[in-house]
């Protein structure tokens, strides 16, 4: 019997051959228009497990071949020629052989797996939630700095410089910290919502505001002389003293973020999504308001700028205590207790543990854009870096929506006890974002020398972003994954591991790599760039590794004693509330 490629030596060559088969030739009879010749097909295979991929399939085609007709017409064979390389034959069929032998889902298994009821719930319901709540949160907390330096760019250069400076180095700093501590309430709170622990996700919450305000209090030493310890790095004593303009109001911001975070991942792992992602744009409109009647109208000048921005931001505060104190989470929230202040040290090492895991990550970036400062033309290859890191921050928006529904579903299934439907979730939303990633991807290579105009009119920086273009749109795709995997990794709460990881493939594979192939090499900021994508290519094969080695049922039972071992029952909880009352 001839073997098809891949499918005939695949696990049950006989019925994946069957399958794949008639999905082709029921794609190729609906093309024709004959819908009585596909309706047989089915019947005679009887390939229900199929269909749900098929119909996929069919909306899929009914879109490409336009689209592919659009760019013959427009003479972009050339183009479309490297796209279809790229699609089909680096990403399609490794992706293929990779379920199929490695992940051994074979082509029946994937697609029976695929046509379940659970796959088209998650989609509709539980992503698009998540999706919409965590996306619209990261896009408009990150476009109220990103916004607040177009108003500021008002006043004059040098305040704008050393707002900058202060978002770029010490709100990044504070940020990553708050956000990695907070990470630890999002591992507990969803194993405790999926074990039905509910009584303890409120615990677990105040316990996070123990923790953070401690290290957030000691954070604010780092903005209230941030004037000398700009001066100590070097910087320029007119960008310097202006810093001290802006360093106190960030104090707020500081505990803003402590709050904000922490809520946001106890309201997620209830799938409470709607709501943050409506508080926060609501307070990106608010925040865009008040600056232009603060700056622009009134003139208020950077007293005015940083105003609206404590304003605006609090207010999401004020309307998350409303939502969780307002009896809208009665299940998770009955009021303060003492119980917060037991059981501190695990939830500690955890959050050490999130703390560094995610830092690690975030300041890569820093560092690699500051090493770049260092390089021949810097204002260039600053401006070039810059440009290249906001397109893939955006991009990177979007896949933090799946990287909290990753740790939300991985978590509540490990909770219930389910190892399938946590391993299940997992293949969810990897195809989820590698499907996404790859329409960015499409978009970067086709638009890349265009991309730069949207940021600068210098023909110099416009050049440099375009060489790099290439680079960005595979940046992109992995950006689709990696941040997948860091979610899975949160919900099941292997974030010690993954530090170790992050901190061997960013600083000891990526930035080294990064600076010999700039300086030794005379690569410049393509070197710099091959260097992030060393360290991001390692890291994804090892989340990779790790996640496909993974014994799910080995992770319900850690899980279960992690829940077992900090929580106590809903009388214990109430008895101290009373005695503290």
């Amino acid at each position: 019997m001839p073997l098809s490629p891949t499918g005939g030596v695949s696990i049950n060559a006989i019925v994946a051959i069957d399958a794949f088969s008639i999905c082709l030739r029921v794609s190729d009879e609906l093309g024709r228009g004959n819908a009585g010749a596909a309706k047989f097909s089915i019947e005679v295979a009887e390939i229900g497990s199929s269909v749900s991929v098929l119909a996929f399939l069919i909306l899929l085609n009914s879109v490409q071949l336009v689209l592919t007709g659009v760019a013959v017409g427009a003479g972009w064979q050339g183009v479309v020629a490297i796209i279809i390389i790229g699609c089909c034959y680096v990403i399609g069929i490794p992706l293929g052989v990779l379920l199929a032998y490695v992940v051994h889902l074979s082509i029946r298994v994937l697609w029976g797996s695929l046509r379940t009821k659970n796959f088209f719930f998650d989609l509709p319901s539980t992503w698009i939630g998540m999706l919409f709540g965590v996306t619209v949160g990261k896009i408009a907390a990150s476009s109220n700095l990103g916004k607040q330096k177009s108003f500021i760019g008002e006043i004059s250069a040098v305040d704008l410089a050393a707002y900058a400076l202060m978002q770029t180095i010490l709100v990044r700093f504070a940020n990553g910290v708050m956000l990695g501590l907070s990470s630890a309430t999002e591992t507990l709170c969803g194993q405790a919502f999926g074990a039905k622990q509910y009584h303890m996700m409120g615990i677990y919450l105040q316990r996070s505001w123990i923790i953070n305000i401690v290290v957030a209090t000691v954070m604010t030493l780092v903005f209230i002389f941030a004037t000398p310890i700009f001066r100590l790095l070097g910087q320029e004593e007119e960008i310097a003293a202006a810093c001290e303009k802006y360093s106190l109001w960030f104090l707020p911001y500081i505990y803003y973020l402590l709050f904000s975070r922490s809520i946001q991942m106890y309201l997620q792992a209830q799938l409470k999504n709607t709501v943050i992602g409506w508080l926060s744009a609501s307070t990106f409109v608010i925040h865009v308001l008040l600056s232009w009647i603060f700056v622009s109208k009134l003139h208020l000048g950077t007293n005015g700028a940083m105003g609206a921005l404590t304003i605006s931001t609090w207010l999401m505060v004020i309307g998350m205590f409303v939502y969780v104190f307002g009896g809208w989470c009665p299940q998770t929230w009955k009021g303060f207790t003492m119980a917060a202040f037991s059981d501190l040290v695990p939830v500690i090492k955890l959050s050490v543990s999130s703390g560094v895991m995610l830092c690690l990550e975030l300041w890569y970036y820093c560092i690699v854009l500051l090493v770049a400062g260092y390089l021949k033309n810097a204002t260039v290859a600053i401006s070039a870096f810059s440009i290249c890191l906001n397109i893939n921050f955006w991009v990177l928006m979007i896949f933090l929506g799946l990287f909290g529904g990753a740790s939300v579903r991985v978590s509540n299934e490990l909770g219930k006890g389910n190892a399938e439907a946590a391993k299940f979730a997992v293949n969810v939303v990897v195809i989820t974002g590698v499907l996404i990633g790859l329409v960015f991807w499409i978009l970067c290579l086709i638009f890349g020398r265009d991309i730069a105009y949207l940021f600068t009119s210098d023909e110099e920086v416009a050049e440099t972003v375009t060489s790099l273009s290439v680079l960005l749109a595979f940046s992109l795709l992995l950006s689709s994954v990696q941040p997948v995997l860091s979610g899975v990794a949160i919900g099941a709460g292997w974030q010690g591991v993954v530090a170790y990881v992050n901190l061997a493939c960013y600083y000891i594979i990526g930035v080294p790599l990064g600076v010999l192939l700039a300086y030794a090499f005379d690569l410049s900021v393509r070197g710099m760039w091959i260097g992030l994508m060393g360290g991001l290519i390692m890291q994804t094969l090892a989340l990779i590794y790790i996640t496909c080695r993974t014994d799910w049922s080995e992770q319900v039972k850690k899980a279960s004693e992690r829940i077992n071992r900090w929580s106590m029952n809903s009388s214990q909880e109430s008895n101290q509330s009373s005695s503290q009352a």
